[in-house]
């Protein structure tokens, strides 16, 4: 086995410095993943009955962090992919539209429509043909709800949109994506 040398070793040490100093100076700027989540229920777990249309019907509390750098917008998505029935589902059913939320939104309190959304914010159309936050109410089996927020690289129209046209409008434009998950069956304390 070759013995390193003293310049061998000097060049060794000095490229390990490099990394070293690049690591150090690049851990300010690398980019924290978008999140979401709740203080009402844990990514997977159940939606608590306040929430949905068995309770209060409110939109639940939700906080996010991570924005990517160049954000001007963020659009959230609350859907339920397993409608009417979970074991036979035939639709996406979309519970809640807002979109337009300020680069600097950290948060949505408990029902957020009611208690004011940050200005700029819109609210689109559900499926329910409301411009609101409609709870859970599944008609059969435990559902999945998925809560879908998009930081984008622009603003969207201020007009009333569906999820369609959100959809279409997002392309090319979302600079990162979060996504909590709650589940809910009608009789859920």
């Amino acid at each position: 086995m070759a013995r390193l040398g003293s310049a061998g070793f000097l060049r060794i040490a000095a490229g390990l410095l490099v990394v070293q100093a690049w690591l150090v100076a690049d851990a300010g700027h690398t980019a924290m993943a978008l999140t979401l989540s709740s203080s009402a229920f844990t990514p997977g777990g159940k939606i608590p009955s306040k929430y949905t249309c068995e309770g209060d019907d409110v939109s639940p509390p939700l906080a996010f962090e991570g924005a990517p750098e160049g954000t001007k917008s963020f659009a959230l998505i609350v859907d339920d992919p397993d409608a009417p029935d979970p074991k036979a589902p035939k639709r996406v059913w979309v519970h809640w539209v807002v979109y337009n939320l300020p680069p600097e939104t950290t948060t949505l309190p408990e029902n957020a429509s009611a208690a004011g959304l940050p200005k700029g914010a819109v609210t689109g159309v559900n499926d329910s043909k409301h411009t609101s936050y409609d709870g859970p109410c599944p008609p059969i089996g435990r559902h999945r709800y998925f809560h879908k927020l998009y930081a984008l690289d622009s603003t969207l129209p201020a007009k009333t949109l569906t999820k369609a046209d959100i959809e279409g409008a997002i392309k090319g434009h979302v600079l990162a994506q979060a996504e909590l998950m709650g589940t809910y069956q009608k009789g859920d304390p």
